[in-house]
């Protein structure tokens, strides 16, 4: 499902998590275990009356035989380390090394939770200080989409996608043409269109609200969109002509 890749990169890799996945203490550890594996994540805080009431990690759960038992019977509520909501990473770096676990809840005056910081995406923003993240500090993604395919944009775009691709083999058509126009007058999202080959295709794609082009049409060498239906241009003419006609459209 593209929703669910879409927000498995958006988790991958984040400064501070505003809106971590939790369970409830009555939960079975099946389900725990479950949702650990569909987001790719080692542990969940466990909320109880809207405050935080523990956290079960992988390791809780380790030579765990049955799957069935509650998750209040397995997380770790004892000596909990938290930290307020203005907490740094480089604050949080510390606090997670002096005490020697991987996740650091954040809690509010009240008890509740309202974010989390593992040391996985601390050492992540130092191997990669060159990502390309979006405001928050997480990953940018983008997905394709086809002509007319409003529901699946929508979708997307309620996971935070960042890019929608409109991706079709004749992108200088009247469909991919009103598809970019829609999204560009509904949503503020970045928009790619293609593919093409022309510097016409290029000015209505623009013009259409379209950030970026897609320029190829059959140069692969088992494409065979040029014996077939008989269009095409040699690839590096068209990247060429292309170029000259986006500068041409800033």
């Amino acid at each position: 499902d593209q929703c669910r890749e879409v927000e498995k990169v958006k988790r991958s890799a984040n400064g501070v998590i505003p809106d971590p996945v939790t369970l409830g203490p009555t939960e079975r550890v099946a389900t725990a275990q479950r949702v650990m594996d569909e987001q790719n994540i080692s542990g969940i805080p466990i909320i109880a009356g809207g405050r935080l009431a523990g956290i079960l990690t992988r390791r809780d759960m380790k030579f765990l035989e049955d799957e069935e038992m509650v998750i209040s019977d397995v997380m770790t509520r004892e000596n909990l380390i938290t930290a307020p909501p203005s907490t740094t990473l480089e604050e949080a770096a510390k606090i997670l090394l002096r005490n020697k676990v991987e996740k650091l809840p954040l809690v509010d005056d009240d008890g509740a939770l309202v974010g989390l910081i593992t040391i996985k995406d601390i050492e992540k923003l130092h191997q990669f200080p060159n990502a390309c993240r979006d405001e928050r500090g997480r990953l940018r993604v983008g997905a394709a989409v086809g002509v007319h395919d409003y529901e699946r944009a929508e979708r997307l775009i309620e996971k935070d996608v960042d890019l929608l691709v409109v991706d079709t083999a004749h992108g200088h058509s009247a469909n991919v043409v009103e598809t970019i126009e829609k999204l560009h007058r509904t949503h503020d999202i970045q928009l790619v269109a293609g593919n093409v080959a022309t510097a016409e295709a290029v000015a209505d794609l623009v013009k259409a609200g379209a950030c970026g082009v897609k320029v190829g049409i059959g140069p692969g060498s088992i494409c065979t969109t040029r014996v077939v239906s008989g269009v095409g241009v040699p690839q590096i003419s068209a990247v060429a002509a292309c170029a000259e006609e986006a500068e041409k459209q800033g």
